[in-house]
């Protein structure tokens, strides 16, 4: 971590384009006399009125700028005095004004002037009329700023609302507006919960988002690890400005509104009726109308919350410790005044109690643990489980506060707790919980999956039921399936079904075998099956989520998503997988796993830099909360940087990758793609190849279906068509899916050098949306059709290609390296000889890969030259786009 942006005081205009769209085309009309930006304080308007005179003056307007203010109104003309012209005698309102028009308009009436006057609805009668003037003379046009909502005199009223001039409304930044600003601004991707902790701080206004940016890196708790920026807190900082804004703001409201305002900031949100005891119903209206506040209505209950999370901050600042005591105790009172009936209210009625006075009942912890802990409010749940004596914690309490740590990705914390919890457990359904719980995390605290199941044995000791014996079989089976042996663990888990999950003793094991389930059936290629286990899980997760203690009914969709990225659907599986993802944000593990997964899905469209970004995110996560899981994210870092030609960036992320063990997660499951996309950058073809063989037996070995599946098809890619091809089609013959057998007449396509063959592959991976291997496919047809002299169809080819290729994010692949060569055609042995060369290797290096003389990989070379048109090694890296790379070093494979 530690990289820094270079300049943080100025941000480029981004995610404004159609309100620039707009302004373009009302400039453009003959018959428009301005455009006049509205929107609330802080979202951008100067920025965008600054950028919209540039396009003015770029077009060949004079620009001049003015800013209004309550200090300037007081003085007639005091926001543009400075645009009139010296000389001018304003004695006479009515001649002077004629007379700046005419000297602006100049002697042959053809200067054109672009006005910006900043905060328009605080200008001074007289500057308005003028403005007006010159605006009717044709003289000027307005471009201008009005806060919405604050009301404006007559006479800038005048001025703004003729049909020639043309409004702008301004909002707050969405997400997505919010993303591109900061990855614009930082010079590089941001992580999502990032993302989301600063679109959230910030409410989408500019202003602030701007202020809280520049305060964390200030801080240090903004940095980039090279890929990906990240919070190093959840909790942005902001700057002194900042809080100078926003003092300012509220010190808008009358005094009268302070103390609800104070109640709000420790207590939102409130119920109307409680509010009205601290404000007058004519107060809080006023706060309302200003913006501060706001007022929701839900069924038959009306709530009354700060408009800005900013605001709150802020007035918490200044709060000295007795207020804030008393106003907790006090809203505390009221609430049981209202007999603290709905349910939430043990949750608040804790949280202020502890909040006031550091203690609060043990019932009344325990039972708002237990409500966060349903909410998945993970940092809730150990706040207030740590104020809990140790005499009044029960195995409950003790299970969800490990939980709470292992959601957190606290592994250490999690044991600990659940270690006690299960000395506690009495009874077979506590202890079921328990052992479901305390396994998973050891599994995935990178402990040996030996103790995991050591656990899970232990348990048998202590449970007599033959269903609760059968539970502890599907934990076991549901371990073994993630790690390396589906087969073995799906013996079992093709018993477990959601129907029964109401009579079962233990949920959590239930719900945990029924994740597995759809995970083992997608990866022995049963697709189908899979999805609808996927779906069925998900559902039986969500209606049983408020008694079971494993994590957010959504870790479902990660599993689902593979079934169906591993069936064809990869559409579908992005956005199944960003819904887990975006679900699971107090989820830090399954959170990783989502991110890895999207990384996956990405990887098979072919859309290179976006899944860079997901491992990217995964990446982050582990390596703080569980590195066990690093190694897999690192590869997939790797993979997706070679790809992109960024070999020093593919380097960085597998030398740190040697440094980290391995999870038992997904064991056998395309490993050494990594490696192979290694060998490739540095043009050993064939030594990629006999990895990637190695790697596919391995998985078929295992039952890993589809991982063989896609190891194959790389295998095909890389010239070992002949060698895959009936693998694949043996594959497609047993898996499920429109994947499969893509894959299959992809290789058969390449094997047989047939182009309609290959065409009908690429029609077949677009329509699935693997964008990259329609692109390949269609760019080897093209060449195929090319030697044959069928200029038109090889153009057809083409153009497909470049279609699929443009959605591939700038991927670069030996296949692809075929369109720039269509028209000289190198022979197979040429192209081998020309991207080792190409990747930097000495004439001997490549004689020695390729077992022959050098002076015949000189003659290959030297004819690769005469064909490209190229004289060195660097010009023949550039024709070929391949990077240039050291030659990789294998890691040692059992």
């Amino acid at each position: 971590m530690g990289t820094q942006p270079q300049q943080m005081s100025r941000w480029p205009l981004v995610g404004r384009q159609s309100q620039l769209e707009a302004f373009t085309a009302a400039w453009a009309d003959r018959r428009c006399r301005g455009v006049v930006i509205y929107g609330p304080a802080g979202v951008g308007k100067s920025r965008l009125a600054e950028e919209c005179l540039a396009r003015a003056v770029h077009e060949g307007w004079k620009g001049r700028r003015a800013t209004a203010s309550a200090v300037a109104a007081a003085v007639p003309l005091g926001a543009i005095a400075h645009l009139v012209p010296s000389g001018v005698d304003l004695s006479d309102p009515v001649k002077g004004f004629a007379a700046v028009a005419a000297v602006l308009a100049g002697p042959h009436r053809d200067r054109r002037w672009a006005v910006w006057v900043d905060d328009l609805h605080l200008l001074d009668a007289t500057s308005a009329v003028l403005l007006r003037q010159l605006l009717d003379a044709g003289v000027v046009r307005l471009i201008a700023t009005v806060r919405a909502g604050v009301p404006a005199g007559e006479a800038v009223g005048a001025l703004t609302g003729s049909d020639a001039m043309h409004r702008i409304d301004l909002a707050v930044f969405d997400l997505e507006q919010t993303e591109a600003v900061l990855q614009a601004a930082l010079r590089g991707p941001i992580g999502r919960r990032t993302l989301y902790n600063l679109h959230a701080a910030s409410g989408g206004n500019a202003l602030y988002l701007h202020e809280l940016v520049l305060g964390t890196v200030q801080a240090g708790k903004l940095a980039s690890d090279g890929e990906i920026w990240e919070l190093t807190e959840d909790r942005p900082a902001g700057t002194p400005r900042l809080t100078e804004l926003i003092e300012a703001r509220l010190a808008t409201a009358a005094p009268a509104a302070r103390p609800v305002l104070e109640l709000l900031a420790v207590a939102e949100p409130l119920p109307l009726a409680d509010a009205e005891q601290t404000a007058a119903s004519d107060v809080l209206a006023d706060l309302e109308d200003a913006g501060l506040v706001q007022v929701a209505v839900s069924r038959r209950r009306t709530t009354v919350q700060l408009a800005h999370p900013l605001y709150g901050e802020v007035l918490r600042r200044t709060l000295p410790n007795l207020r804030r005591r008393t106003l907790l105790l006090q809203q505390a009172d009221r609430t049981r005044a209202h007999g603290a009936r709905r349910r939430d209210d043990a949750l608040h009625l804790a949280t202020w109690q502890l909040a006031a006075t550091g203690t609060a009942e043990p019932k009344l912890l325990t039972q708002a643990a237990m409500l966060a802990s349903h909410a998945h409010d993970y940092p809730q749940v150990i706040s207030l489980l740590q104020a809990l004596p140790d005499r009044e914690h029960k195995t409950a309490t003790r299970l969800v506060e490990g939980l709470a740590h292992r959601g957190l990705g606290d592994f250490t914390a999690a044991e600990k707790a659940l270690a006690d919890a299960d000395r506690q457990a009495e009874g077979e359904p506590e202890i079921l919980a328990v052992v479901a719980v305390r396994t998973l995390n050891l599994y995935w605290s990178g402990t040996q999956l030996s103790q995991a199941l050591a656990v899970n044995e232990a348990g048998r000791h202590r449970i007599h039921s033959s269903a609760g014996l059968h539970l502890l079989d599907v934990n076991r089976a549901a371990m073994l399936t993630v790690s390396g042996q589906p087969d073995t663990g799906l013996s079992i888990l093709q018993d477990v079904h959601p129907e029964v999950i109401d009579s079962v003793q233990d949920v959590n094991t239930w719900l945990y075998g029924l994740g597995i389930k759809t995970l083992g059936l997608a990866l022995v290629g049963r697709t189908t099956e899979a999805i609808t286990a996927g779906h069925e899980a998900y559902k039986a997760h969500r209606s049983v989520d408020r008694r079971a203690a494993m994590p957010h009914p959504s870790t479902q969709l990660i599993h689902l998503a593979m079934a169906l990225a591993d069936a064809g659907e990869l559409q579908q599986a992005y956005t199944i997988a960003h819904q887990a993802f975006s679900d699971l944000q107090g989820e830090t593990i399954a959170r990783m796993l989502a991110a890895g997964q999207l990384g996956r899905i990405e990887l098979l469209r072919g859309h290179a830099d976006s899944a860079r970004h997901w491992y990217a995110e995964a990446a982050g996560i582990a390596r703080v909360h569980s590195a066990g899981a690093l190694k897999n994210a690192l590869a997939g870092i790797a993979t997706t940087a070679y790809l992109l030609g960024d070999a020093k960036g593919a380097e960085a992320a597998r030398e740190e990758a040697q440094t980290v063990a391995h999870a038992g997660y997904l064991a056998g499951k395309e490993t050494g793609l990594d490696e192979a996309a290694a060998l490739v950058a540095s043009g050993h073809l064939r030594e990629a190849r006999a990895l990637l063989t190695h790697e596919a037996d391995h998985a078929e070995a295992a039952g890993h279906l589809s991982a063989a599946g896609w190891l194959l098809t790389d295998i095909g890619r890389l010239g070992g068509a002949a060698e895959v091809q009936e693998r694949l089609t043996e594959l497609a013959d047993v898996c499920d899916g429109s994947l499969a057998p893509a894959r299959a007449h992809l290789a058969a396509g390449l094997a047989a050098h047939d182009p309609d063959l290959l065409m009908t592959a690429a029609n077949e991976m677009e329509a699935i949306g693997a964008d990259l291997l329609a692109a390949e496919a269609a760019t080897t047809a093209a060449t195929a059709w090319q030697r044959a002299g069928h200029a038109r169809r090889a153009a057809t080819a083409t153009q497909r290609a470049h279609a699929c290729a443009v959605r591939c994010q700038g991927a670069r692949t030996p296949l692809l390296t075929s369109a720039v060569t269509v028209a000289a055609v190198l022979t197979a042995r040429e192209k081998e000889v020309a991207l080792l060369a190409a990747a930097g290797n000495a004439s001997k290096d490549i004689a020695d890969t390729l077992h022959l003389s050098v002076r015949t990989v000189d003659n290959h070379l030297q004819h690769a030259y005469a064909k490209l048109g190229v004289t060195t090694r660097r010009e023949l890296a550039e024709t070929l786009g391949t990077t240039t790379t050291r030659r990789p070093t294998r890691a040692h494979r059992e």
